[in-house]
């Protein structure tokens, strides 16, 4: 068998997506995500212009071979755009071979080691009262896990918090890449945010009790001490994890952190080879390893990361917002389902628009996500559909400080 094909499709049907479609000569296709929010087209010239040339007439079984020869022949090393690039050669080179196979991927990997995979979804209010409301909604569509945060006072717009007006006017909602010619500016204040965040968990676990699994994201906005602090505050509350407390390529930082809580802590979310986790793996100063398979390297990649984790009892908690695509969840949900060291899932469920491009056979059912029993990934993608929506500028916002300092948003 070999490649004779390697198509990039770019489509945004409401956000942007790059998807990656190998092609062998007996016809069997394989799809994979490059999705790099805000630098999608990065991704899609590095494929097109420098990748699909180097696959053609290669085995397309040759997995393992293909990674390395993309990774060090490029010789300039890693970064989101390089490794973007190579997962989503790998999920297509995986797609085709479980499609040869005749079996859904995650046999490949060593067959099932859990029934279903606990997801958790995404709770957020401007107020407590909205707050509550939106934790209900989300108990009700099934999750059994909640992450949760919350508007502060005195800070007009704060990652995370669907309904915040936004600088278009739209809803601000679970995806905040928004489509402007330039980034929106938002403002952050970390010492009102250190106030007032515990009094919110303390009147979320009032009011839903203490066995529900709660997580919170600090997307990167803390130093070192202000994590610490906050982890500590936030003991009493029973967090599933604190994600992203402080910004961690300074991998040393976290043991400043580890130091003063007991609080778990999912790190990596914008880590992109295992290299980023050296340190914070051998030390165990994480709990979770919150990478994307879209952003890593792929299956190939991920497997090792997590396996280099599973040593030191840390788990999984793969990315999985709606900024990757139905196709790099696909490829998260095998991999969980086969795994050992599973910890959970983030799911953001895609809109109608993008199920309508990818037609997907994973399925959701009281709590639990599972990628199905297609052969392959379980992902088509519907060309024609694809092409309805072309590609339309979109940028994450940042933040300032009240003194104009540009800051981690």
């Amino acid at each position: 068998m070999k490649i004779v094909a390697a198509d990039i499709i770019v489509t945004s049907p409401d956000r942007n997506f790059v998807t990656l479609k190998i092609t062998t000569d007996e016809g069997i296709t394989g799809l994979g995500d490059a999705t790099l929010n805000g630098r999608e087209l990065s991704v899609a010239s590095y494929l097109r212009d420098h990748v699909a040339p180097l696959l053609m007439g290669r085995d397309p079984h040759r997995i393992e071979d293909t990674w390395q020869f993309l990774y060090r022949s490029a010789y300039w090393r890693r970064g989101p755009v390089t490794m973007a690039a190579i997962a989503a050669v790998d999920v297509a080179l995986w797609d085709i071979k479980a499609k040869a196979a005749g079996m859904p991927l995650y046999q490949l990997l060593g067959g099932a080691s859990r029934t279903g995979i606990m997801a958790y979804g995404h709770a957020s209010g401007r107020d407590i009262p909205e707050l509550f409301d939106s934790i209900r909604r989300h108990l009700d569509e099934g999750f059994r896990s909640i992450r949760v945060q919350t508007s502060v006072p005195g800070i007009n717009a704060v990652y995370g918090v669907a309904a915040q007006p936004s600088s278009t006017g739209q809803r601000y909602d679970y995806e905040p890449a928004q489509r402007t010619p330039l980034p929106a500016e938002e403002d952050w204040d970390t010492r009102a945010y250190l106030r007032h965040l515990p009094s919110v968990f303390e009147a979320v676990r009032g009011e839903f009790g203490p066995e529900l699994p709660l997580l919170h994201d600090g997307h990167h906005r803390m130093t070192p001490i202000q994590a610490a602090k906050l982890g500590k505050a936030l003991e009493p509350y029973d967090l599933f994890w604190l994600e992203d407390c402080t910004p961690a390529e300074n991998q040393e930082a976290l043991r400043l952190v580890r130091q003063h809580t007991t609080t778990p802590l999912a790190i990596g979310e914008v880590f992109n080879t295992v290299w980023d986790y050296q340190t914070l793996i051998r030390e165990q100063l994480i709990d979770y390893v919150r990478s994307a398979v879209t952003h890593t390297g792929g299956i190939t990649a991920m497997r090792k990361l997590l396996d280099f984790a599973a040593q030191y009892q840390i788990k999984s908690g793969i990315h999985g917002p709606t900024d990757i695509s139905p196709v790099g969840m696909a490829a998260a949900l095998h991999l969980d389902l086969a795994i050992h060291n599973f910890g959970i899932q983030e799911y953001m469920k895609h809109t109608p628009l993008a199920n309508e491009v990818f037609r997907q056979s994973f399925t959701f059912t009281d709590g639990y996500l599972h990628p199905g029993d297609q052969p392959g990934l379980g992902v088509e993608l519907d060309e024609e559909a694809a092409a309805r929506f072309p590609y339309e500028p979109a940028y994450l916002p940042f933040n300032r400080l009240k003194d104009g300092t540009v800051h981690d948003w």
